[in-house]
């Protein structure tokens, strides 16, 4: 062979190499996918385009970047943080607080702060400092602070204690005239007799220009019921306070809508004086229509694109038969007329906005993405997808024993004693907490995502388990229903599958120590399969339904615990999860 020939046949040889290496690359990427919600690459979204149970939103714009917090109560850790380029696909990138730390109840070893720890929150950005406010129900008004809103957030500071307030602070910073402020729900917890109006307060108090002390009693500049969930924003020099009220018995819904006693719609307070106290005038801006049935419309953030225009990010309400898995958020387009919002579209000309289902995004060329749902823990710190039922007891898991894996350990669950444990409280769908998942510490879930159809399976190692020991895939919202392992004293692993009063379906023993579980669920039902190789599956256990139980919305995840001693482990290898909307392309 001449030279020639063999440097011809050599530069053959290497690009059919390099062919090869990106033909083997390529068998693992996964382009960007579509669904029946969210950015549908041509242009458009289709609402709800954060399809999950995303509560309490606020936003907070820095330069090219959107942020988003949302609230979930007694999970941990709290306040989870979202950014987007486009308002349209969003990313999980934290949390506030690592834990909840400002009271023992959201303790693994308490377990009974259900319902209650975070809740809707304010995001703000002043003089190079990110500050997150939040009301707990039970301990008051509480700030932290950042120069990284990836952290790392200061702890907890009170600012106002819970007898004063009950929930929804927003702030403004009047760079004008150098004043700084708080409005939030006090509902009837400062109420006079000489106040007739029915419904919650909501004060504005005077804050200190580093935003973490109150200076003044407050003064009262709105009464309605159920009003909370404040804004304000200042636009061509008047005052806007955008908040959520309930409107009883109401018509104006459209013809042919279900309306139920109560709606919740999206109200505006103007005022065009220069004081931030009024007076305000009133208009309803935002209710529902014909998109979401009879799913109200209300509570969020405003928002402006580089181009000018403005809009809306809002929740929908749980006030529908129809299942549900939390409160969606939706994004609306924003016109003013005669100085006044019209949120979404008007369909019946009544100036007052409806929800779109689907409208052109509001900043193009940005790729198609979403929260994180997928994990193979690799990482040594816990993907931001994921929280604890209450604080996690630390010492019980690790992504460090075994590189690669998750693990588990089993704790005892805590105790039935009325100080501890979730007691009977209304969060949930269950009447008794004599089954021990309540109050197991350590269980770990992620959101489901849409409430269409979606797939999540798991590979877990079950060789280091011990008598006593339950462990595996849970569901679980207003109620649960498990699929995992159960260790008998004789050494033997069986199948179990527990529903949702705590009644138990025993399964064949298991031999292999590598176990496959997924779960699917169309709509609101759902059932388990397992395998013991990854590739044939086998149903176990009933068909059963997913519930929307008091401000919580179904998830999937891990359980372990042991009735009998700290003894056991499992390992979790990795986690998928597929659903009928936009997942971000994977390299």
């Amino acid at each position: 062979m001449s030279r020639n020939n063999l440097i011809y046949a050599l530069i053959l040889l290497a690009s059919f190499s390099f062919s090869c290496q990106k033909n083997r690359k390529s068998d693992t990427e996964e382009a960007a996918k579509t669904g029946s919600w969210g950015d549908q690459g041509d242009g458009s979204y289709k609402n709800p385009i954060l399809n999950a149970d995303y509560p309490d939103v606020d936003i907070e714009q820095l330069g090219d970047t959107y942020y988003m917090i949302s609230s979930k109560q007694h999970m941990s850790p709290g306040m989870v943080i979202l950014e987007s380029k486009d308002m349209v696909n969003w990313t999980t990138i934290g949390h506030v607080w690592d834990s909840l730390s400002w009271a023992p109840e959201y303790n693994w070893d308490k377990m009974n702060g259900y319902a209650f720890g975070v809740w809707a929150g304010d995001l703000a950005y002043h003089d190079g400092t990110w500050y997150c406010y939040q009301i707990d129900f039970k301990h008051g008004l509480y700030v932290s602070t950042a120069k990284d809103i990836r952290g790392p957030w200061s702890p907890p500071h009170n600012m106002l204690s819970a007898d004063l307030v009950l929930d929804d602070p927003a702030v403004y910073w009047d760079d004008e005239i150098h004043e700084a402020y708080l409005i939030c729900n006090t509902a009837k917890k400062q109420k006079s007799a000489e106040n007739k109006i029915p419904g919650n307060e909501n004060r504005i108090y005077k804050m200190s220009w580093d935003g973490k002390s109150l200076l003044d009693d407050g003064k009262l500049v709105y009464t309605g019921v159920g009003a909370e969930a404040a804004r304000i924003y200042k636009k061509d020099g008047e005052w806007y306070i955008f908040m959520a009220e309930w409107v009883i018995k109401d018509t104006s819904t459209l013809p042919g809508v279900a309306n139920p006693e109560n709606d919740r719609k999206q109200i505006v307070l103007r005022s065009k004086t220069k004081s931030i106290y009024g007076p305000y005038n009133k208009r309803i801006v935002l209710e529902k229509g014909t998109a979401f049935g009879n799913r109200s419309c209300s509570q969020g953030g405003l928002m402006q694109a580089p181009d000018g225009s403005w809009w809306y990010m809002h929740q929908l309400i749980q006030n529908a038969a129809e299942p549900f898995q939390g409160r969606p958020q939706c994004l609306e387009p924003v016109n003013w007329v005669d100085g006044w919002p019209i949120i979404g579209i008007d369909e019946d000309n009544d100036g007052i906005g409806e929800p779109v289902l689907q409208y052109k995004k509001p900043i193009d060329d940005y790729p198609i993405t979403a929260p994180p749902t997928d994990d193979d823990f690799t990482s040594t710190i816990l993907s931001p997808q994921w929280e604890w039922n209450h604080n996690p007891r630390n010492s019980h898991w690790s992504l460090t024993e075994r590189p690669g894996w998750l693990r588990l350990k089993a704790n005892i669950p805590v105790s039935e004693e009325i100080s501890m444990g979730p007691g009977k409280n209304q969060w949930s769908d269950n009447n008794v907490t004599s089954f021990p998942f309540w109050r197991a510490p350590n269980t770990l879930s992620q959101r489901i995502m849409g409430i269409t159809t979606g797939t999540a399976v798991a590979k877990f190692d079950i060789s280091s388990m011990a008598a006593g020991q339950i462990a595996g895939f849970v569901r679980f919202g207003g109620v649960y229903h498990m699929l995992g392992i159960q260790m008998f004293d004789s050494g033997k692993r069986h199948l179990i599958f527990i529903d949702e009063k705590g009644e138990e379906i025993q399964g064949p023993e298991i031999t292999s120590n590598d176990l496959f579980i997924r779960t699917e669920n169309t709509s609101n039902k759902a059932f388990y399969e397992y395998s013991l190789d990854g590739k044939t599956y086998e149903r176990f256990g009933p068909e059963f339904t997913i519930k929307f139980g008091n401000w919580t919305g179904d998830r999937l995840g891990f359980f372990c615990w042991n009735e009998k001693a700290e003894k056991g482990h499992i390992d979790i290898d990795w986690f998928q999860y597929d659903y009928d909307g936009p997942k971000a392309a994977k390299k």
